[in-house]
């Protein structure tokens, strides 16, 4: 199965992936529908926004966190204490819910992928999915990593509070059983992120560290008005932004008060459009768009006075001006020594015709 997402990438186009995760559980609840009408809402409205994929959370309470397992997040948005009790409230679905969502995906024509917790997630979402997406919190589980990699798929692994030991070993884990494309994100683990603490330089010192991998990021700020912390992160070189993704952003619990919504994916889409427009090219050239103004600001030699035809051509005799429609001033070397082949009248741009070698005239 080919990945969209990847196809993209090595395209060199954006990719933005809307991070569902489990937060149709909350919309079905709001709107009084089934958690899969909901989520299959979702992806239509991402579908909708332009959105490129979905990415959905696939695990189960009990074999995911152990009923100790304290929190991480912000307990004023989300006051479950517990890992484990937290997890619990959301992992319903199975094999049958998921194959039901990658269908009406393909349908949609909008890639769909979810993170495996588990061997048996791993395993049957293969048949659904183009790329495996790692999560950060797995980053040093490299038995699991492995088993995915062997699945020989592009990879998508983010690398959220890691040391870099631990990047190269998780890199090198999956390059021992797989070279398809793989994609590092940036991320950090604080939902949410306070955009001082998004360190998005760490975007540049992936791609440095890791040139021959795609470097993307994903977010975990809270929306801002201009999107500055998205398209910084494109500008520093994130073809890929993976972002938490709601229907309502006042929803409390998990993961809706640092997403984006359809509204936030389509200004996000249209600034990075904008980016591209305004970025234009590496090349060093002049424009197509700036011919006219180069001929026309740029000067020319002109004739400071009237020059008679015959008249040996001195320095003296010579300005320059614009438009830069005749002998350029890097040329003044060749027209000085040179005869006037005719009377030049003062102001006159200078043309190669106006002037000939002494010996011919």
């Amino acid at each position: 199965m080919q990945s969209a997402m990847i196809r993209r990438i090595q395209e060199g186009k954006f990719v933005l992936i809307a991070e569902i995760g489990v937060n149709y559980y909350d919309i079905a609840a709001e709107r009084g529908i089934t958690p899969m009408q909901a989520a299959k809402l979702m992806v239509q409205e991402a579908k909708e926004a332009g959105i490129h994929a979905v990415k959905f959370q696939t695990y189960k309470a009990e074999t995911l966190a152990a009923k100790a397992s304290p929190y991480y997040w912000d307990i004023t948005e989300e006051p479950t204490r517990s890992q484990f009790e937290l997890f619990q409230k959301f992992d319903s679905f199975g094999y049958q819910e998921y194959r039901e969502l990658a269908s009406y995906c393909r349908e949609l024509g909008i890639e769909f992928c979810s993170t495996a917790f588990d061997f048996e997630s791993a395993d049957y979402l293969d048949e659904m999915m183009g790329v495996y997406k790692i999560s950060s919190s797995d980053l040093s589980n490299l038995p699991f990593i492995a088993y995915q990699a062997k699945k020989n798929k592009p990879i998508l692994l983010s690398v959220g509070a890691s040391n870099v030991d631990e990047i190269d070993l998780a890199v090198e884990t999956i390059r021992n059983y797989n070279q398809q494309p793989l994609v590092l994100l940036h991320c950090v683990l604080e939902y949410p992120t306070p955009y001082a603490d998004a360190n998005l330089n760490k975007i540049v010192s992936l791609k440095q560290r890791y040139p021959d991998v795609c470097v993307g990021y994903s977010d975990h700020t809270k929306p801002e008005a201009c999107y500055d912390v998205i398209k910084t992160a494109y500008c520093l070189g994130a073809n890929v932004v993976e972002k938490h993704y709601t229907l309502n952003k006042t929803l409390k619990g998990n993961d809706h008060y640092h997403a984006m919504d359809p509204s936030d994916a389509k200004k996000i889409l249209k600034g990075i459009d904008f980016l591209n427009d305004i970025r234009g090219s590496y090349e060093l050239k002049c424009l197509d768009t700036e011919q006219t103004a180069r001929r026309n600001a740029r000067r020319s030699i002109v004739a400071a006075g009237d020059i008679p035809k015959g008249t040996i051509i001195t320095r003296e005799m010579l300005t320059f001006k614009r438009p830069g429609t005749g002998i350029p001033p890097s040329e003044i070397e060749s027209v000085i020594g040179k005869t006037a082949a005719e009377t030049i009248c003062e102001d006159t741009i200078l043309q190669q015709e106006m002037i000939s070698d002494c010996n011919k005239v």
